[in-house]
């Protein structure tokens, strides 16, 4: 009997990670045959589990949905990560979701065995209090995005720019993607004729939502690959190359592709082709190298030089007063 227990609970927890499972796959997982697998899944309906059941080629089993469906079952590391996530989630750039987390939380460790109790407590940590992110986002307009989404409902919204510029949008919703610590919305603009990405936390959704649309296809690579190629344009408004006085085998290390090239110059110098977001950010990261450099291109970059030399130079002034 205890047997057969261990084997159902098995069997329940395969069907619960997986849309559909042949019978010869579970007999396979269980290590039984075919008929003792049917003869679980009688079991299971005989539980209440809803277990759907097709016959022929590609046919399976397939846990179904039910009012009356028994909790969810976990194994011991699905337990625990689920847990982490919560705690993560209570102290998460998500505004609104962090007392929500700690109640299911709480709700989770109250079942959960004492060994896995035991692990959980260990995972426990103190977070330093700091001011919410710029980039937070109301946990109640996430929801409403990803439904929009889900449901293909036009969306309409007051947006935000980097520089203040608000103005009114609808667009056709389609992913909800995350970048680090910002949420973004991938969406067909339909006043540009174009996809657009907008960062969530900069938008204010209008209720009640538009009419629902047809799916388009998404941009090549799909959502997330979108919203990277928009965040490397956004660090790649300006360009410079500059001569660095140390051999490339030396400066080679430190350049990532992301940002920037090395060509090889004479056997102690080399040229790095910088991107960035400013000017102001190029000047900053040469000192990174440690190096002597000149400037080849563009003058702009030359003059802020100037401008941080002359800037260090009333520093130092300032410090040998001192």
């Amino acid at each position: 009997m205890w047997e057969t227990s261990a084997r159902l609970l098995r069997l329940l927890s395969l069907l619960q990670t997986r849309r559909e499972w042949s019978g010869a796959e579970l007999a396979d997982k269980l290590d039984v045959t075919s008929r003792t697998v049917r003869r679980d899944v009688d079991r299971l309906r005989d539980l209440g589990y809803p277990v759907n059941a097709s016959v022929g080629v590609g046919g399976g089993y397939q846990l179904g949905a039910g009012a009356e469906m028994p909790p969810l079952l976990l194994d011991d590391e699905e337990a625990v990560a689920v847990a982490f996530g919560l705690q993560s989630g209570a102290t998460g750039p998500i505004v609104g979701i962090g007392e929500p987390s700690l109640r299911a939380l709480t709700k989770l460790r109250q079942v959960m065995p004492s060994r896995l109790r035991h692990r959980l407590d260990a995972l426990q940590v103190d977070v330093v209090a700091r001011p919410q992110a710029k980039s937070a986002v109301e946990a109640s307009v996430l929801a409403t995005i990803a439904s929009v989404c889900h449901n293909r409902e036009r969306l309409r919204f007051d947006y935000r720019t980097h520089d203040g510029t608000e103005s009114r949008r609808e667009i056709e919703p389609y992913r909800l993607v995350r970048a680090g610590l910002r949420w973004y919305l991938v969406g067909w603009d339909l006043s540009r004729s174009d996809w657009r990405s907008f960062r969530v936390d900069r938008m204010t959704p209008k209720i009640p939502t538009g009419p629902r649309f047809t799916a388009r296809a998404l941009p090549a690579g799909g959502a997330a690959e979108f919203v990277a190629r928009g965040i490397n344009r956004a660090f790649q408004q300006t360009q410079a190359r500059i001569l660095l006085h140390a051999p490339i085998e030396q400066i080679a290390p430190m350049v990532h592709s992301d940002w920037g090239t090395v060509e090889a110059g004479d056997d102690d110098t080399c040229v790095i082709v910088l991107v960035s977001d400013s000017q102001t950010s190029l000047a900053r990261w040469l000192a990174e190298f440690d190096v002597d450099f000149t400037v080849l291109d563009p003058p702009e970059l030359r003059a802020e030089c100037q401008a941080i030399a002359q800037r260090h130079a009333r520093l130092s002034a300032r410090y040998a007063k001192a």
